[in-house]
């Protein structure tokens, strides 16, 4: 199944579900911080669309209230998205890369890290 694309809100509301778990819509809202917090039928009509997009799903009624959980995995969103950004720039990653530097958002720790993963690819693809 592809991933469906997601919007900032969608994000916000699925991390709530990563984060906390099965949500009613009034426990998804109140993951919100209370200041910009979005209106009740705001992250109603959003829990929906993201119902019809398969990105979550009714798992139980209690009384009124429907509880929704989370379908899709945040690192499989997280990678359509960056997947999506480096589309912009024609799929390549050092610009994106180059400004993390400029910007003081890439430290030598994920340096570290990102040479580890790579050295574990690398292992992987040569024991196939």
């Amino acid at each position: 199944m592809a991933l469906p694309k997601l919007t900032r809100l969608e994000l916000q509301i699925m991390e709530a579900l990563w984060t906390r778990g099965e949500l009613s819509i009034r426990e998804i809202q109140e993951a919100f911080p209370e200041a910009g917090r979005p209106a009740y039928t705001t992250i109603q009509t959003t829990v929906y669309r993201l119902e019809t997009k398969k990105a979550l799903r009714r798992v139980k009624k209690i009384s009124n209230a429907h509880i929704f959980e989370a379908v899709i995995a945040r690192d499989a969103a997280r990678g359509k998205l960056i997947d999506e950004l480096l589309s912009l720039f024609g799929g390549r990653s050092q610009p994106l890369m180059a400004h993390l530097v400029e910007t003081g958002k890439l430290t030598l720790e994920d340096v570290a890290e990102a040479e580890g993963l790579l050295r574990k690819l690398a292992g992987k693809d040569r024991a196939q």
